[in-house]
């Protein structure tokens, strides 16, 4: 479950007619809103900025065992995103006639899931439980059908009928019967799009960290149960999103799907996505990373030794290698460090209106990313300005808050990531 995003996306009330998914070969556009700001319905005035950061930056670090293998076992569209406790949430609607549902929208994560009635164990919800019953196109699976052994994690029923166990890094879970539904996207041209038969989780006994406004998740890994991959042919493997940044004023950006999510033009650069256990996770391989003129080569020089996710806040890199990078950092700032007051990240600075941070460079493989002060630093508070990189032993991850104004475009057919330096304000 993504755990950590500064950023979050604003939502649109979606159209309930029906559309084929076939009709939608143009593409699919989502709102994305700030998790904390106003237009987001997780946004509580009653917190202060400072909290809101702090917040952010804990769930990031403790969304990292996420990506633990020993823990995970693995006409155009439009619907929109928001950011719920360090991830995007999504409006979407499920069942005939359409529910409306908020589920987070999670890169790190396949199956699409939301609770439903009856509910046994269930987190607070402040909307209704989807009820099956009074849905005409759903329909539980049986053990043997092949979207029973699409999904890793099933078990057979007395009933045999197809069970689920979802879990996640942070010791949220998610369990009930796996089944296949309609799932309705709102449109750009007024008319929103029906994805048929698209198999998700009826969640029957669901706990941990979920927000009550949040009612499951959407799965947009890289695994044959995600959203992604259930729209087939009619993406073509393809969508983007563009983040921005965590102080900007405008809380909207957009994710994109299918011809909308192609990422072309002057600045793109593009790196090779590696095929990995699990396929859950989008791998990339990070070769170095420059400060200034000095370039820090990484030690694991193996393809696909990092992930990116747009799911988490911070990046995190082997501890030697982050005190290489702040090593190079503080060398270029003007400025003594001083302690993280939450003790969360590694290098911080008293903020000031002329605090300058030195130019970084992400190298992927052919791919160099150059990236500004607002992907490298971040105000914890009103007298603190912190690096976003931090040290962390296990599986190093691109965070969020380097990908913020950056068109950032997945190919799962071609095998690419794409960046494109771009105002997702606008």
């Amino acid at each position: 479950m993504a755990t950590v995003n500064a950023s979050a996306i604003s939502f649109l009330i979606l159209c309930l007619s029906s559309l084929s998914i076939t009709e939608a070969k143009g593409g699919f556009s989502l709102d994305l809103i700030r998790r904390d700001a106003p237009k987001s319905p997780f946004y509580s005035p009653d917190e202060t900025y400072h909290q809101r950061v702090t917040k952010a930056l804990k769930r990031s670090v403790n969304r990292v065992s996420h990506f633990d293998p020993a823990i995970i076992t693995p006409n155009t569209a439009q619907a929109d995103i928001i950011s719920a406790l360090g991830e995007y949430v999504m409006n979407i609607s499920i069942g005939t006639p359409p529910v409306e549902i908020l589920a987070i929208a999670d890169t790190g994560s396949d199956l699409i899931w939301t609770q439903c009635k009856p509910c046994t164990e269930c987190y607070k919800q402040a909307a209704p439980f989807f009820d099956p019953e009074q849905s005409s196109t759903y329909k539980d699976l049986s053990c043997d059908s092949r979207q029973c052994t699409a999904y890793e994690r099933t078990s057979c029923s007395t009933e045999e009928t197809c069970e689920y166990s979802a879990t996640y890094g942070d010791r949220s879970f998610s369990n009930g019967n796996l089944a296949v539904e309609t799932v309705t996207l709102g449109s750009t041209n007024g008319r929103p799009v029906a994805l048929r038969n698209i198999i998700f989780g009826c969640g029957h006994n669901d706990d941990g960290t979920f927000n009550e406004n949040a009612t499951g998740i959407v799965g947009l890994g890289g695994g044959s149960v995600s959203l992604v991959t259930q729209m087939g042919s009619s993406i073509g493997g393809k969508f983007s999103y563009c983040l921005v940044p965590f102080l900007s004023s405008e809380s909207s950006s957009k994710i994109n799907f299918g011809s909308n999510g192609v990422v072309s033009g002057t600045g793109v650069v593009t790196t090779p996505l590696v095929a990995k256990d699990p396929d859950t996770f989008y791998f990339l391989t990070l070769e170095s990373i420059s400060v200034g003129k000095k370039k820090i080569h990484f030690d694991d020089a193996s393809e696909g030794n990092i992930i990116i996710d747009s799911g988490t806040t911070l990046t995190f890199l082997p501890p030697d290698i982050v005190s290489k990078l702040t090593s190079a950092v503080s060398d270029l700032i003007k400025a003594d460090p001083i302690s993280d007051p939450e003790g969360v990240l590694d290098l911080c600075y008293p903020y000031s209106s002329d605090f300058k941070a030195p130019q970084i460079t992400v190298h992927f493989s052919g791919a160099d990313v150059v990236l500004s002060p607002e992907n490298t630093f971040i105000r914890t508070s009103d007298t603190s300005v912190c690096f976003t990189f931090k040290g962390m032993e296990g599986q190093s991850i691109y965070g969020n808050l380097a990908q913020a104004n950056f068109l950032v475009g997945y190919d799962t057919k071609a095998k690419t990531v794409s960046f494109k330096p771009t105002d997702c304000s606008k």
